[in-house]
């Protein structure tokens, strides 16, 4: 090859040099654009206190959306256990109440021994008891909200959210007793009578503390007339009549007992006390 015939080459030996140079600066110059915008630009306080402003004005979803973020960015951090929990918080306070209770369930798998743990549970079940719906309809999240309080009551005694809890309860167990009630007058009026009483006697042995104890009492003295077993209705009739004298439900089995039923009420204290024996003795 001559002189003339390299010199021919050069320049493009140099522009194919320079194209590879190119592209690979611009390679690069692509990764650390990529990498600076994948870097957090925000600390862990920084976007936790933002989740914390957007709960402040009800936006739910960016302030679970923020609390993630902290998790996500900085997994290892005190903020991010911080707003493992206020994202469950967030949740329930947008009535996203599914995912409320996922979230507080990972908080507490992951930090059983955290000092908010007692909160976590409470919450839990406020999430649950949110949800209850009228007596006519399934009963699964009064159960669910029943359970989730006695965990949080017998776990967290001295608690701050015990007191609550223990209110919170007995509603959902006068709720559960409302439900019983419901169908064993449906069954009643349906002449499906053992099905009644069996409902009944479950409101008396299962919720003794509802208010709904007077009246399936006073169900079940009607549904044992309306078999025939006047001495199984009047012993019930004395146990209503011995723990709510003054109940309207009483009144109402006076008035439809037989005279002689009435007396034995009166005076027969063994009528009173083996009922009581029958009713609450444990299954």
């Amino acid at each position: 090859m001559t002189i003339a015939m390299r010199f021919r080459f050069i320049p493009i030996i140099i522009c194919f040099t320079c194209f590879l140079v190119i592209g690979c600066s611009s390679k690069n110059k692509g990764e650390v654009l990529d990498a600076i915008e994948e870097a957090p630009s925000k600390t862990a306080e920084q976007l936790y206190q933002e989740g914390a402003q957007a709960l402040k004005k009800e936006k739910y979803r960016e302030a679970m959306r923020l609390f993630g973020e902290v998790e996500r960015q900085y997994p290892y951090s005190k903020w991010a256990t911080k707003a493992q929990l206020m994202a469950g918080f967030a949740a329930f306070e947008g009535d996203n109440y599914d995912e409320a209770i996922l979230a507080i369930d990972r908080f507490i798998e992951l930090h059983p021994g955290n000092d908010e743990i007692d909160y976590a549970y409470y919450l839990k079940a406020l999430a649950y008891y949110e949800q209850i719906s009228n007596v006519a309809r399934d009963q699964g999240m009064t159960e669910q909200a029943m359970r989730s309080f006695d965990t949080l009551i017998t776990r967290f005694p001295e608690s701050e959210y015990a007191r609550d809890a223990k209110l919170k309860r007995d509603l959902t167990l006068d709720h559960l007793a409302g439900k019983e009630m419901e169908i064993g007058r449906y069954y009643l009026n349906r002449n499906q009578v053992n099905a009644a009483i069996n409902r009944f006697q479950k409101v008396v042995k299962d919720y003794q503390t509802t208010a709904h104890v007077p009246e399936a009492l006073h169900r079940m003295v009607e549904a044992y007339l309306t078999i025939g077993l006047r001495n199984e209705a009047t012993q019930v009739a004395a146990v209503l009549g011995h723990n709510y004298p003054g109940s309207k439900w009483y009144q109402d089995t006076y008035k439809i007992m037989d005279a002689r039923s009435r007396q034995q009420i009166l005076e027969d204290r063994s009528f009173v006390d083996k009922t009581l024996d029958s009713l609450f003795k444990p299954d």
